[in-house]
């Protein structure tokens, strides 16, 4: 187990979100699941706490009720290589929860992701002050991230 993990609190949908991320991302498992026994403080068999792997890294979830919600101020942040894998995990990601602005979206968990293409950081560092801040103003412009757009503003004379 790595030594710093994300621990996710959903209310009664952990092993349905663990098992849908699981279908969207690559190198991804099940590791273990713990349910409710006969005195648990949920039904027995349901799912207590889970932990799963997505592209290698370890989560943990719990079903621990309505007391606590997720908010935008943490998000998972996924570098994206192609507009591929930014059309795919953006469609998959976004289903059932809410498209936002500049690569964000909210999962129909609510839980908030960034599709980002790698080439955004690139640009945006880019030495010459002009092309990073045309590149600034067209990822402001998106809701998904559009690389050939982002080269784009980047190339204009």
């Amino acid at each position: 187990m790595q030594k710093i993990a994300p621990f996710l609190w959903f209310d009664g949908k952990a092993e349905e979100a663990m098992n849908f991320y699981i279908s969207i991302f690559g190198n991804s498992a099940v590791v273990s699941v713990f349910r409710y026994g006969e005195g648990g403080p949920g039904p027995k068999g349901t799912v207590m706490s889970a932990t799963f792997r997505l592209e290698g890294e370890e989560f943990m979830a719990l079903n621990g009720g309505p007391q606590f919600t997720f908010s935008p101020a943490i998000s998972f942040f996924v570098n994206c290589e192609t507009q591929d894998e930014v059309d795919r995990l953006w469609e998959k990601l976004s289903e059932g929860g809410e498209k936002s602005r500049c690569g964000w979206l909210r999962d129909k968990y609510g839980l908030s992701w960034q599709v980002i293409p790698r080439i955004l950081g690139e640009l945006l560092q880019d030495k010459d002050a002009e092309k990073s801040a045309r590149v600034m103003q067209a990822m402001l412009r998106m809701g998904k991230i559009d690389i050939e757009a982002l080269k784009r503003a980047y190339s204009q004379p």
